[in-house]
């Protein structure tokens, strides 16, 4: 019973670092920006940055900086917009 518990529970952090369906399948680049570290993935003009490092209660507002700022570092793209929450940020870049 308790290796059945185990199980589950490393099933569901496993979880927590997948992609979005938009984002599944393409590789990810793991980023550190300012002590949080994402695994960001680029399609087009639209990224995920998934964070994967543990942080006692973080607010969206810092997290939503570093996030946008590791967006732009991996697409080489500016950042236009940047929402989610402090585990998930979808970006709008800006390429052109």
């Amino acid at each position: 019973m308790r290796l059945l518990i185990i199980i589950a529970v490393l099933f569901s952090l496993a979880a927590c670092t997948a992609p979005s369906r938009e984002f599944r399948g393409l590789p990810a680049q793991r980023i550190s920006v300012e002590g949080s570290v994402f695994d960001v993935r680029v399609r087009g003009e639209r990224a995920e940055a998934v964070r994967v490092n543990t942080q006692y209660a973080p607010r969206f507002g810092p997290i939503r900086a570093r996030a946008g700022r590791a967006m732009a570092l991996v697409s080489g793209c500016e950042g236009k917009e940047v929402l989610g929450d402090q585990a998930l940020a979808l970006g709008v870049l800006d390429c052109d």
